[in-house]
């Protein structure tokens, strides 16, 4: 996923230093915007971590960690830039786990980055897989007209035609309009067994998916991440059953931990990128007291060693025994709610669940 500046929501991005004292974590999503209905999962997967360190009481020698909260409405890249600075630099964060749908693989960062959502390079491998194994060989693409959107379509499309599927169009749409007629037209014209729709589910993409329906142009649609939330088979009806697509997720035992954790916090343990959002703050903090410090340029060092083996592993529920284990000299191996494994320069290994949309609901009918 390519945007601009900040780190993936379901990555983690350290930043600025501040006493042990004063721990700061800032907590990047977008709370409006096209994806608004999936971020309060998100940020109280962040925040259940958060919590769960503060009460164990065993982190960097007592002190307590505040998460801060920043709105980068997913497609406004000055406004995400904006909250970045000012949590830098008005709230002194020491990290920030956030936001949605920029993407950092390729950008300058200093050894700053990781991420435990799987990126858009492995999306386009996982669509071309399930298409092909669904029986869907001619498809056409819509993207939202951004760096996510392009770069997660050309990514789907060199994949797809690598397992010898065709990809009738390729083109984009903006989000925000009134009517997409002249969109849908053109992707109607161009013809295929089904419409990948790489773009949001409160939107754009939303809208592109019911003047399909309303045409007649298409009846069977491929929903990659960003279109995944309960939200859209909500809205849309029966007219979206039988679509399939994909969203980052594991049946590890963590997973399920997780989701249980979750419930008694008051919220979905199993809805997009929560699970993600709760593995990198825990990582950010097990990093921070793996290197005994809250300076980024100390516990960058020590992500991939606490999220990686050698060392015990560590579930959802126990941070708190992990960071003592720590403070103690021991090693960890971090497999958290979406059983991270970082490779290469702090990157997702990327695990996916695959979706089909039956009886007005997304269900799970796979794991890729």
């Amino acid at each position: 996923m390519k945007k601009l500046l900040i780190a993936l929501f379901s990555g983690a991005m350290l930043t600025a230093t501040a006493s042990a004292e004063d721990v700061k974590i800032g907590i990047i999503l977008g709370f409006t915007g096209p994806i608004e209905s999936l971020t309060p999962d998100m940020a109280a997967g962040a925040e259940l971590a958060i919590a769960e360190v503060n009460g164990g009481g065993k982190f960097m020698g007592g002190s307590k960690v505040t998460g801060i909260r920043g709105d980068s409405t997913c497609v406004d890249s000055a406004a995400a830039q904006a909250t970045a600075e000012r949590l830098v630099t008005s709230d002194k964060v020491n990290a920030i786990m956030g936001a949605d749908w920029p993407g950092l693989s390729t950008a300058e960062d200093n050894g700053l980055f990781f991420r435990t959502a799987p990126s858009d390079a492995r999306q386009g491998q996982v669509v071309a897989e399930i298409l092909k194994d669904r029986g869907f060989m001619n498809a056409a693409i819509t993207y939202t007209n951004n760096d996510y959107g392009k770069g997660l379509a050309d990514s789907i499309e060199s994949n797809f035609k690598a397992v010898g599927g065709t990809v009738t169009i390729n083109t984009s749409h903006e989000e925000g309009k009134g009517d997409y007629s002249a969109e849908v037209a053109a992707l109607a014209q161009a013809g295929g067994d089904i419409l990948v729709v790489a773009g949001y589910l409160d939107q754009g993409g939303k809208a592109i998916i019911q003047a399909s329906l309303d045409t007649g142009a298409f009846d069977i649609f491929y929903l990659p991440d960003g279109m995944i939330g309960d939200s859209l088979p909500a809205a849309i009806g029966d007219g979206l059953n039988g679509s399939i697509g994909d969203v980052p997720g594991t049946d590890s035992p963590g997973a399920a931990m997780f989701v249980e954790l979750a419930e008694k916090a008051g919220f979905k343990g199993d809805g997009p990128f929560s699970p993600e959002s709760y593995d990198a703050a825990a990582l950010i903090m097990l990093a921070m007291q793996a290197a005994g410090s809250t300076n980024s340029q100390d516990f960058k060092s020590k992500v991939m060693d606490v999220a990686n083996a050698p060392g015990k592993k560590v579930f959802p529920g126990d941070l708190s025994a992990a960071l003592e284990y720590i403070a103690a000299g021991g090693e960890v191996d971090y497999v958290g709610a979406s059983a991270v494994e970082l490779i290469g320069p702090g990157e997702s290994a990327g695990s996916y669940r695959e979706i089909l949309v039956d009886g007005g609901k997304n269900t799970t009918v796979g794991f890729r």
